[in-house]
Formats: C-alpha cells, sequence, structure tokens
C-alpha cells in the first residue's frame, strides 16, 4: 500500500478519533505552540463517556478545560510543568503535578514507568515522501509518539515544516484529523525598565563566540537585544523566542565558533508568534532535536562558552534557588533550569547564570531572602550556583563559604531590605567578623 492510500484509509473526523479514548486511559497531549486544539476539543466532548482519564503534558497554551471542576471523576491532569492555565486547578487539588527534570521525561515514557495510551499532536501535511514535521514542538513529543499505543496527529497546514529529529512517517501514526487553523501564540512579555536594568548586567558576562540558553520570562528576552554589538554567537536551547531573529538577520548569531553543531541553532521547541512560526519554517539553521537531547546536561557541556541564563522566584543567602513554587503554591515547574545550569558549569568558560529582579509585588517583597518561604521547593540547590545577576550587579557564588555569598547576594538585594538581611546574618553569627558595607552603597 502506498503511504497516500494508508493516509487516506486513517482519516477520521475528530469526534470519530477520539472516540478512541476510553476510562482509565493516559492521554499525552503535545504541549506549548504546537498544542492541537482540534483534538483537544474533542476530547473534552468525550467527558460524558469517559471516566478516570488522565491527560498528560508540559505547559500548554490552549484551552483546558478538562480541569474545571465539573470534569472531575472524569478528567485528571497531571502537569510535568504547570501553565496559567491549570495552575489554580493544580493547587485547588483537582490536578496533580509531577516535579521533574526536562531532560528526564522521555525516559519516563521509555521505560514503562508512565505508559502512554495515546498521544494527542500535531504536525504539517505529509512531503512526497510521506514524512509529517512536528514543526514547531518537538520536545518530548516525538518519544511520546514513539510510545504510545495510539497516535493521533491532528494534520495542519499552517504547521511549519522544520528540520532535525522532527519527522514522523505516515506509517507511524494511527489516525489522522485534518484541520486547518493558526497555532497557538506566545507573544513576548513586555520589557519594563527592570528588565532592562537586570539585562545589562547580563549582557556584561556574554563575550563574542558564546553559545545561548534562554529560558521563559521578560528577563531573557530583555537580554537579547543588548548583544547586537556580538560577534558569532551560537544557541544550544530547549526553546528560541522572537527575540533570536533580528540577532540572526544582523549577522551576530552565527554559530561559527560553537565547538558542538557549529552553524546550527540547537533548540526543542519554539514559543513565539507566527513571525517565528514562519521564520522556522523550511529553514535548515534550525535542528530541532527531543529534549531528552537538547538538555542533557553532558551534550550542553560540549558547547564551549555555554551561558545558561534562567529566572527564578527567591534565593536565600546560602544559593538555594526556588523557581517552581510561591512557598507551598505550586506555579510552574523545573523544567530545563537544572539541566542547562549543569551543562553550563561543565563546559570549557561556561557561565550559569540566574537573572531575577530583587524585590517582587512591586518592591514589597525581597527576592533574595535570609531563609526560603516555608513550602518553597529548592529546584537548584546551592552547591549548582554560580553567577546571581539582579538590577543592583552580579553576585558570583560558586566556590564562596556561606559568610561571602550571603555578603554577595546581599550587596545586590534591594536597599531596602539590606537592613534585615544583615540583621539576620548578624544573628546567625554568618558575618559577625565580617566589615559591613551600608546600605546606601546601591550599585
Amino acid at each position: 500500500m502506498s503511504w497516500e492510500s494508508d493516509y487516506r484509509s486513517k482519516l477520521r473526523t475528530p469526534e470519530e478519533a477520539l472516540r478512541s479514548v476510553r476510562s482509565g486511559m493516559r492521554v499525552y497531549i503535545q504541549p506549548g505552540c504546537a498544542e492541537p486544539e482540534t483534538l483537544v476539543e474533542a476530547l473534552l466532548e468525550r467527558a460524558p463517556f469517559v471516566r478516570d482519564v488522565e491527560v498528560l503534558h508540559l505547559l500548554t497554551l490552549g484551552c483546558a478545560d478538562y480541569v474545571k471542576p465539573e470534569m472531575e471523576g472524569h478528567f485528571r491532569h497531571n502537569a510535568f510543568f504547570i501553565g496559567g492555565n491549570v495552575r489554580e486547578a493544580v493547587n485547588d487539588g483537582r490536578a496533580d503535578y509531577t516535579p521533574i527534570y526536562l531532560s528526564e521525561v522521555e525516559e519516563l515514557f521509555e521505560s514503562g514507568a508512565v505508559p502512554l495510551d495515546v498521544a494527542l499532536i500535531q504536525v504539517s501535511p505529509p512531503d512526497p515522501h510521506g514524512f509529517c514535521s512536528l514543526g514547531v514542538g518537538i520536545d518530548t513529543t516525538l518519544t511520546a509518539a514513539k510510545c504510545a499505543r495510539l497516535v493521533i496527529a491532528q494534520v495542519n497546514d499552517q504547521m511549519p515544516r522544520t528540520y532535525g529529529d522532527s519527522f514522523l512517517h505516515v506509517g507511524q501514526i494511527h489516525l489522522f484529523v485534518e484541520s486547518s487553523r493558526a497555532l497557538c501564540e506566545l507573544p513576548q512579555e513586555k520589557t519594563s525598565d527592570l528588565h532592562v536594568a537586570i539585562a545589562r548586567n547580563v549582557a556584561g558576562l556574554i563575550d563574542d563566540g558564546a553559545v545561548l540558553q534562554t529560558g521563559i520570562g521578560g528577563i531573557p528576552g530583555a537580554v537579547l537585544p543588548f548583544l547586537m554589538d556580538r560577534k558569532d554567537l551560537g544557541i544550544h536551547t530547549e526553546l528560541v523566542s522572537d527575540g533570536v531573529i533580528p540577532l540572526i538577520e544582523a549577522g551576530v548569531i552565527t554559530g561559527a565558533r560553537k565547538t558542538h553543531k557549529p552553524r546550527k541553532i540547537i533548540l526543542g521547541f519554539v514559543l513565539g508568534t507566527k513571525q517565528l512560526f514562519s521564520y522556522v519554517d523550511n529553514n535548515p539553521a534550525f535542528e530541532f532535536r527531543p529534549s531528552a537531547y537538547t538538555n542533557d546536561p553532558l551534550i550542553i557541556a560540549r558547547n564551549d562558552n555555554m551561558v545558561a541564563i534562567n529566572a527564578a522566584l527567591q534565593i536565600d543567602l546560602t544559593g538555594q534557588v526556588c523557581s517552581d513554587s510561591l512557598g507551598s503554591y505550586f506555579y510552574s515547574g523545573i523544567g530545563g533550569q537544572v539541566d542547562f545550569l549543569r551543562g553550563a558549569s561543565h563546559a570549557k568558560g561556561g557561565k550559569p547564570i540566574i537573572a531575577m529582579s530583587s524585590t517582587a509585588k512591586n518592591g514589597v517583597l525581597s527576592r533574595i531572602v535570609a531563609t526560603l518561604t516555608p513550602g518553597s521547593g529548592v529546584v537548584t540547590s546551592r552547591g549548582l550556583i554560580h553567577y546571581v545577576v539582579t538590577e543592583y550587579g552580579v553576585a558570583y557564588l560558586h566556590g564562596k563559604s556561606i559568610r561571602e555569598r550571603a555578603k554577595a547576594l546581599i550587596e545586590i538585594a534591594h536597599p531596602d531590605f539590606r537592613d534585615e538581611l544583615y540583621a539576620y546574618c548578624e544573628r546567625t553569627k554568618w558575618l559577625q567578623h565580617a566589615p559591613r558595607e551600608p546600605a546606601a552603597a546601591a550599585r
């Protein structure tokens, strides 16, 4: 049978395809901008006919009505990374959160520790050889599709065709649903004056020839415009946003000095807008790979001068970082932070960076604290922290004592909170014999 005949024989309506989802099954949904919304909508229509269906995914950008209170008993979500569309449900106990390094998610599927019954994915139309591209999101999806007992693909002519390890043949997919619709978009966060101040300090750590990883958020996005005067930057990252386009077109990002995969932009997925989707379409500069590859610390470390830029919600004076919760309130996930900080720390000339504003809630709370808020999870341990950057400067903690760490972090804390941080250190005797700088000496 030709692949064309095979494809036609597998075509279904959304309703027909999702009838395959039955009670007690575990359903994986492709995350990010690649979320197959037509299939998700059809899944929701199955609610009256199913019980105890587990819906598993990382950050999604579309509808997540399976977490609504009225869906209890029919669907239960398990988040490997918590997005805004499921955050309330997780903290209300209607959904679960599984903390895990992004580099290790796929091994759960491959080992059978988390077997998948159904994978809902979105692909480009088949090429002349019968291969469909996973487009803007390879992430954990390629592996999920290879491991799931049933793969249902939303075929969308608006999905870009991307290069790398990004293809599934028609013969590897069980059912197809055709649906032409715009992809989910994530516009860049508006850059504030605070973001700019932090980004300027981060950019000062990035030299010509550096290989970059930037996480989600306003701060990583604000760093990129400060790099227009650099030469031969490279990219090895879990995600790419719209902000890379001006640097590529200006000849700043070339990858010419990369020691691993030179001239290639290595990524797992994109989070951005239609402009970015069009830019990666049939663009051989972008090499998409599964997260188990992009986030493998040993592979990351092959890049000399690797610079990993990640954000945090809170850091204590010993260097413990919380980035997935606000106290006991689960907010996001571990994601790739630890993967890339570990990889950069082992790379020749590498720089693992935590970048954050010094305060939260319009200056009411300090993000640099004496001790983490009760219930906070330590995502990155104190032994892994190297650079911490705020709008007040850069603290280098690697190989430093607790006394040296506390002093360095207080110096980049907001001046309004330095006195109370010093007072804590005096009570603990951490800075008992250390000279104290006046709080007015803010940088």
